[in-house]
């Protein structure tokens, strides 16, 4: 379980306490500058809270070993940079750095989740926004991580990769993995989360199941807009206005 209890954060979090588990898409959500990056930052250990502590399995994540924490969590920023003009594959292969391996099996598998097996020797410097995204979530994945922490995974990508994404990401949950995704897209979230948890001003405001944490008085409350839920279960659609 990967948990931060009481969490503050100056000027970004205030009182921010959740138990996230294993096995399950967690969708943060919120209004821009509601807090959710530092939240996800936060749970990263990338960001250390001013109050309050984030946990993983029990064991504060402050003060574990960087390696071991890099090995059990993956992080992808919203806005990833690449320092040095490598190749896909070497770019990819970056991710299994904290186990200190090559893990060729890993860096292999996570190209073909992404569909980056014929950009594999390109450099990245030649890629599109969108490929450049999905290598960048490949080297997360090739790190084989027990969490993977993403903000706004899908946001360059077309309607194909975005949906091959997710069936990625709904494998790993099944498999065991903790996913968290930061998420502005609420019918995203609401059709492929199994929890959303709400900010606004720092604060969680809302946390459940989709249906309840994203219902139209939420929305309005807390986005301003008058909107209602079109569709079925699963393949629903957010009519605002």
């Amino acid at each position: 379980m990967l948990a931060i209890d009481n969490a503050a954060l100056a000027g970004r979090l205030a009182g921010v306490s959740a138990a996230l588990e294993p096995g399950r898409i967690t969708a943060i959500c919120g209004p821009n500058g509601a807090g959710k990056s530092s939240l996800l930052q936060c749970l990263a250990g990338i960001l250390r809270p001013d109050a309050g502590a984030v946990t993983l399995r029990g064991e504060a994540i402050a003060t574990m070993h960087p390696r071991t924490r890099a090995q059990a969590i993956g992080y992808l920023p919203q806005d990833g940079e690449v320092a040095w003009d490598v190749a896909v594959r070497s770019l990819v292969a970056l991710g299994r750095l904290p186990h200190r391996d090559r893990g060729e099996a890993q860096v292999a598998a996570a190209l073909t989740a992404l569909d980056l097996d014929h950009l594999a020797d390109r450099p990245v410097s030649r890629l599109s926004g969108g490929e450049r995204a999905r290598a960048l979530l490949a080297r997360v994945l090739a790190g084989t991580p027990r969490w993977i922490l993403a903000d706004e995974p899908l946001a360059a990508l077309d309607l194909g990769h975005r949906h091959s994404l997710l069936r990625h990401l709904r494998d790993a949950a099944a498999g065991g993995a903790g996913v968290v995704l930061v998420l502005h897209d609420l019918a995203l979230a609401m059709n492929h989360a199994d929890r959303v948890l709400v900010l606004d001003s720092g604060r969680l405001v809302a946390d459940g199941p989709p249906a309840d944490a994203l219902d139209v008085a939420t929305i309005e409350t807390i986005w301003g807009v008058k909107a209602r839920w079109l569709g079925e279960p699963g393949a629903r659609a957010l009519l605002a206005g």
